[in-house]
């Protein structure tokens, strides 16, 4: 049996990455559907997105498929044709293609098996997550918008609504999508006779939560078909207003795609209008906070002084310094202050591992 996984260092992919002249594509889909068997759908899906030269995340559980990718141009319809044809539940799928796109999203493809594409918490053998709620197309959801009984509800993480999201939308504050699900039914039980709008980056977390949703009790809920970005995409095409205030967070290299000029964060050390994520140069630290570029110049891209410091020492002293000392990423929350979710880009659609 062949090795089913890169063993080339991630520099050396990242250069070779950098050198390609042919322009890439961002994608990303999802899917719910049964896999009988992850592991060998996941091998047999590296063979064949190694050959159309595909980088990115794909996740992959009994409950479907969650990818984040790039594909060079050339390659995007044959990926799609096979897609199509490697299950009949795949049969049409939608990609959300990127709406800012450098083609420098991904290096190296990366595949795995997980209990949950997304990380729900949801342990109730009665819930049906294909009882979801209806989709709304670009044009439904400004007039949602203009409805005064209708509700909107980010389930995004804090770091994404901080950067951009829906004109008055509802956020739910938790750390993570399992924290949301139970906290969304606590907020909205004195409100059921609203209507419900769910939205969130790509259409994963607020499909699942528009049937969780339905699941309590919630008869009237929509969920945005193909979230934020085939949302702004297609009320682009269409000449209607594009109602998305701020930046939508993606998850990779670009941290980011502008969807509107307003910036309506601030920069987490001096208050400066800012919406530009970044991790903290220190290798001990690596905090995912956003920061202007007079902070980025006066920090020399750390978060704070203290970082600064360590990050001037010689690399063997840092070594030291990390040692036994817990060393994962995390991300800044102005109501919370660090938070050691592990994360430096996050998990594509959810904040934790299931």
């Amino acid at each position: 049996m062949p090795v089913l996984h890169n063993r080339i260092s991630n520099e050396t992919l990242k250069a070779q990455m950098l050198a390609e002249t042919e322009p890439r594509t961002t994608i990303s889909f999802y899917k719910y559907f049964t896999i009988v068997d992850p592991q060998a759908t996941r091998d047999a899906l590296w063979v064949a997105l190694t050959q159309l030269k595909v980088f990115g995340r794909i996740y992959l559980a009994r409950e479907g498929i969650n990818a984040q990718i790039s594909v060079p141009e050339s390659n995007v319809e044959a990926l799609r044709e096979f897609l199509y044809g490697f299950d009949p539940a795949l049969a049409g799928l939608r990609f959300n293609i990127a709406l800012e796109d450098d083609g420098k999203s991904f290096w190296v493809l990366r595949l795995k098996v997980r209990d949950r594409i997304v990380a729900d918490g949801i342990d109730d053998p009665s819930f049906d997550a294909s009882n979801v709620g209806d989709y709304l197309k670009a044009a439904d959801v400004n007039a949602m918008l203009d409805d005064p009984d209708a509700v909107f509800i980010d389930m995004r993480n804090h770091y994404e609504y901080e950067v951009g999201h829906f004109e008055n939308a509802l956020e739910i504050p938790a750390d993570t999508f399992r924290d949301q699900l139970p906290k969304a039914v606590e907020m909205m039980q004195d409100h059921k006779d609203k209507k419900i709008v769910m939205y969130c980056t790509g259409g994963i977390r607020c499909e699942k939560a528009s049937a969780w949703m339905k699941h309590n009790g919630f008869n009237k809920v929509w969920h945005i078909e193909g979230g934020i970005i085939e949302y702004a995409r297609r009320a682009r095409e269409q000449g209607l207003p594009v109602r998305f205030i701020g930046k939508n967070f993606v998850f990779d290299e670009r941290m980011g795609e502008r969807i509107s000029d307003d910036v309506i964060a601030h920069c987490h050390q001096c208050g400066a209008p800012c919406d530009t994520h970044t991790n903290c140069l220190n290798d001990g630290c690596h905090l995912l906070f956003i920061q202007c570029p007079s902070c980025a110049e006066k920090f020399a891209g750390c978060c704070s002084e203290a970082c600064v410091e360590e990050h001037k020492l010689p690399e063997e002293e840092q070594r030291k310094l990390r040692a036994g000392r817990e060393n994962g990423n995390k991300i800044f929350n102005k109501s919370r202050g660090r938070l050691n979710t592990k994360l430096g880009i996050p998990e594509p659609e959810s904040s934790e591992k299931p």
